[in-house]
């Protein structure tokens, strides 16, 4: 936290860049200077960082610790209304969209590591296709507020980001399991679990959120509300773990009905302001640790140049099938409703990777093809937020203020 104040008081006075960027371009500049330098031969430090940064579990301290916070704060600032409107974009982008991504990405890695001769299955190409498909919505959606683009844009952009995070994860279990040697997976099974955790996701999220709406309604003091949505939060995601379901798609339909209904029709005026300074505050500081840490982790991720080659063709991979997808679906739909102009583009090029892709691919147990897909990732990702997220402003202001 010392370090996410301190890069992000140097961005603040000096790079003037989107805080959550920002602080990563500082903390990835910094990584590197020390790389430099442990290269040179001349070592200061880099070895008690990498020591500092082997003791945090970055897996465990995003998808059980800041994802619910940041899910939760994300879906509260959404009207659902707007969403409604934009539901089957969403939802095939979010569930069809990220299942052929995962193939895409999956068989054209499989087909690039091969060339290059790193070992690494089909399997565990389509794995690494799951985790890198889930868009993240953190760095985009202060960028969109600021260009003018369409507000059927921007939540098409917001929604199939919070949704497809849960729909993702079940899809990387899934896979995980046949890798590690699950021969008892079925399409019965596969759906079984997709129901459970994706369906039961939706129907506990409802539960919890009503439970916490009437709760709301029933107290007029914004430090008892604030309470109640910390322990919505809290709770919620722990008893979605224990229940083995999606502790996200939980937080969205929470944080879609506390920030809807709730807003509407249990907070007063006062309550309503003081909530929302709240939870924009949790998710600003929880956003820009966040991305400090994605900028620390290269002194801990293995690089060979073998690999940063990959790792570049999988940008253009990675793009090329986000651009099929949402492609597609535009084009499926185009004949239904209409769409902003440039939203193929647009929705392309605001498809950034973040946490997510690099908390699930270090989950990935221990084993010789776990190096390879956590270095191809965090290349993406660093490429995704670095020079997609500082972009997306320029292009969609191209299309929306000609």
């Amino acid at each position: 936290m010392v370090l996410t104040a301190l890069f992000s008081y140097v961005n603040y006075r000096f790079l003037h860049m989107p805080t959550t960027i920002g602080v990563m371009f500082v903390s990835l500049v910094l990584s590197l200077c020390f790389v430099t330098l442990n290269w040179l031969g001349l070592n200061f430090g880099q070895e008690q960082i990498g020591e500092i940064l082997h003791s945090i579990d970055f897996n465990e301290t995003l998808l059980h610790g800041m994802l619910a916070f940041l899910l939760f704060a994300g879906a509260m600032h959404i009207k659902l209304e707007d969403l409604i409107n934009q539901k089957w974009a969403i939802a095939v982008l979010a569930t069809v969209g990220v299942v052929v991504s995962t193939f895409i990405v999956g068989t054209f890695s499989w087909i690039v590591l091969q060339w290059f001769g790193v070992p690494v299955s089909f399997l565990y190409c389509l794995l690494f296709g799951a985790l890198i498909s889930p868009t993240d919505p953190v760095a985009v959606l202060g960028i969109l507020k600021t260009t003018g683009v369409p507000k059927s844009l921007e939540t098409k952009i917001a929604g199939e980001s919070l949704f497809n995070d849960g729909i993702a994860v079940v899809v990387f279990l899934i896979i995980l399991e046949l890798a590690r040697g699950g021969g008892q997976v079925s399409a019965s099974g596969v759906l079984q679990l997709f129901l459970k955790e994706a369906g039961g996701g939706v129907v506990l999220g409802l539960v919890i959120g009503f439970v916490a709406y009437r709760m709301l309604k029933r107290v007029d003091n914004y430090q008892v509300e604030a309470l109640i949505t910390l322990a919505l939060v809290m709770g919620g995601y722990a008893l979605a773990d224990s229940l083995h379901i999606s502790g996200p798609i939980v937080m969205v339909v929470a944080g879609l009905l506390i920030g809807n209904h709730g807003r509407a029709f249990a907070m007063s005026n006062h309550t309503r302001e003081r909530l929302d300074d709240f939870w924009e505050l949790i998710d600003e500081i929880l956003n820009a640790l966040l991305f400090m840490m994605i900028g620390l982790e290269v002194l801990v991720i293995p690089f060979t140049p073998e690999l940063l080659i990959v790792g570049m063709i999988s940008i253009s991979t990675t793009l090329l099938a986000r651009w099929i997808c949402v492609a597609g679906a535009v084009h499926s739909m185009r004949m239904f409703r209409s769409f902003s102009p440039g939203v193929i583009s647009i929705m392309t090029w605001g498809g950034l990777r973040g946490g997510i892709s690099v908390a699930l691919a270090l989950s990935i147990p221990n084993v010789p093809e776990r190096a390879t897909i956590i270095s191809i990732t965090y290349i993406i990702v660093i490429f995704s937020i670095a020079i997609q997220g500082m972009t997306l402003g320029k292009l969609a202001k191209r299309h929306f203020q000609r």
